[in-house]
């Protein structure tokens, strides 16, 4: 008999897409969040018999009253870094598994002996499927793998959530993989493009689960970057307000009064793009490996819908697999090897974002030009 899945931040943006997902999957999940009547709603909507529970952040134990030993908690609340602690709490103390849409937490889960997957949405799977791909034809050859993500068409405004966590990941600390071991690092740290195609799309370094994940499954790695290309142009411009903000940030006084204003101008769950809007947006992921000299060895680049809707897919699939046992082991997992490469596959291709060409084309060995120098 499969476990039971609890949605927490069911009624959320991202919330309500993965609420979709499941109940599109025959998935009949606990809807969990702040308000009863919210819930009441959604549930009507979605149809079916669905349980719903209420519980806050703000009040951990009501979060951990939500989850049994073996349930799986898929968790939308967000910005993580602020709101995450009291589910992942609750998964460990609880020995429940655990799946959110961002990154963080490891040992309490290997001591509880469950699977805590973290960035389990589009921050951060197609970048680890596609450097997995890319490592894995790559060979014994590959000591680093660069990664970056890309938004096609238009049209899709970042939802609430996602400016609260992005406007904090820029003056935060974030951190690489370099020299063989994880470093921290100023996010937007360094600008690079990539080449696809007749363009050159330019990210931003960002601080992502490819640094803790790729590196278990291709111990031969000795650097790991992942670029966010949602800038653009303005990828430069976000390198120098990085630069500015990380001297500004070390006046004293000055992170509270940027978490005061963030606060107040940069709200959390306040809705994102309908489904109209994001049929016009797509996502492209590229991930290339290097030998040791900076020769290319392989490149992959995966295509497909818009961030959102992966993401909801995402976690409806990956509650689904661990609510059936099919994790591939306990502890802080990444998305390879909590389910395998070719489970892996499959899943992103359910949700909506697959290899482009499939296996033999952009995945094989590569002679296209890129721009290999990040500054």
């Amino acid at each position: 008999m499969a476990a039971r899945i609890v949605l927490f931040g069911a009624t959320g943006y991202t919330g309500r897409l993965a609420a979709e997902a499941m109940v599109e999957r025959g998935l009949q999940p606990v809807l969990a969040a702040r308000t009863q009547a919210k819930l009441d709603e959604l549930a009507a909507e979605l149809g079916g018999d669905l349980e719903t529970r209420t519980a806050d952040v703000s009040d951990p134990p009501s979060v951990a009253a939500l989850v049994e030993p073996g349930d799986v908690l898929v968790t939308t609340v967000g910005p993580f870094a602020k709101w995450g602690q009291p589910a992942a709490a609750a998964a460990t103390t609880k020995q429940a598994h655990y799946i959110d849409s961002t990154e963080r937490y490891g040992p309490p889960a290997q001591r509880a002996g469950i699977g805590m997957l973290t960035a389990m949405g589009y921050d951060w799977v197609p970048g680890n499927l596609a450097g997995a791909l890319a490592l894995d034809r790559a060979g014994d050859l590959a000591t680093r793998v660069d990664v970056g993500y890309f938004i096609s068409g238009g049209g899709a405004r970042p939802s609430g959530g996602t400016q609260a966590s992005l406007v904090g990941a820029i003056v935060a600390p974030a951190y690489g993989f370099r020299d063989g071991r994880v470093q921290t690092e100023r996010g937007a740290k360094r600008v690079r493009s990539f080449r696809v195609g007749s363009k050159d799309l330019s990210g931003i370094s960002v601080g992502s689960s490819e640094h803790f994940t790729l590196p278990r499954i291709a111990p031969r790695l000795r650097e790991v970057n992942a670029y966010l290309g949602w800038f653009g142009p303005a990828s430069r411009a976000m390198q120098l307000f990085s630069a500015c903000t990380s001297v500004g940030m070390k006046v004293p006084g000055a992170e509270k009064l940027w978490t005061s204003a963030t606060d107040r101008f940069v709200q959390g769950s306040t809705g994102g793009p309908d489904a109209e809007t994001r049929a016009k947006s797509g996502s492209l992921i590229v991930a290339i490996a290097y030998d040791a000299s900076g020769r290319e060895l392989t490149k992959v680049q995966l295509r497909g819908v818009d961030g959102y809707t992966f993401t909801g897919r995402m976690l409806a699939w990956a509650a689904e697999r661990a609510a059936s046992g099919g994790l591939k082991a306990t502890g802080a997992l990444g998305p390879v090897d909590g389910f395998g490469l070719e489970e892996l596959t499959a899943g992103a291709a359910q949700a909506g974002i697959a290899e482009e060409g499939g296996p033999g084309s952009s995945g094989s060995r590569s002679n296209d030009s890129v721009t290999a120098g990040a500054r």
